[in-house]
């Protein structure tokens, strides 16, 4: 009787294991291999949330600012061993773009995927790799260059 109780319990968890595994995408075979994987994937969702979390957030503040005032807006968080970058200006000058890279670039931030749009306003959105710089010293820096950037009606189209 007993035996037969154990068996079926461990059908059972190994069906849940094999649930876990394609849910989490893993090719792993044994069943501590199943469980790690699943607890990295967990780690990357927990991380797309903070990042989810931070646009939506940089989203209102930029909503805000439209309606209140024209200072830009400039977000730095970071992600396990990177980084996420959100900036947003209601006014666009030329070379604005070329200014912040430079200032990445200057601070030695690795910028591993970037988005920006120059039109009207200013949008950036930048996802760095091995961050070893503190998040007031980078956004001190991307808000001097855009403070630059303004005060020289810039060079480049931005």
């Amino acid at each position: 009787m007993m035996s037969r109780e154990r068996k079926k319990a461990a059908a059972a968890l190994h069906e849940k294991l094999q649930i876990l595994r394609s849910i989490t995408h893993s090719h792993a075979m044994s069943n501590s291999s199943i469980i790690t994987d699943a607890s990295e994937y967990i780690k990357e969702l927990k991380q797309k949330v903070v990042r989810l979390n931070k646009e939506i957030a940089c989203a209102e503040a930029a909503a805000l600012k439209q309606n209140n005032d024209s200072s830009p807006t400039v977000t730095v968080d970071t992600l396990g061993h990177g980084f996420l970058i959100n900036v947003f200006s209601d006014k666009s000058c030329p070379g604005l773009l070329v200014s912040i890279l430079e200032a990445f670039d200057e601070l030695g931030l690795n910028v591993l995927e970037a988005t920006a749009s120059c039109d009207d306003t200013f949008r950036l959105e930048a996802v760095g790799g091995e961050n070893q710089v503190d998040e007031d010293v980078i956004k001190q820096s991307v808000l001097q260059a855009i403070r630059n950037c303004s005060e020289s009606g810039g060079e480049d189209e931005g």
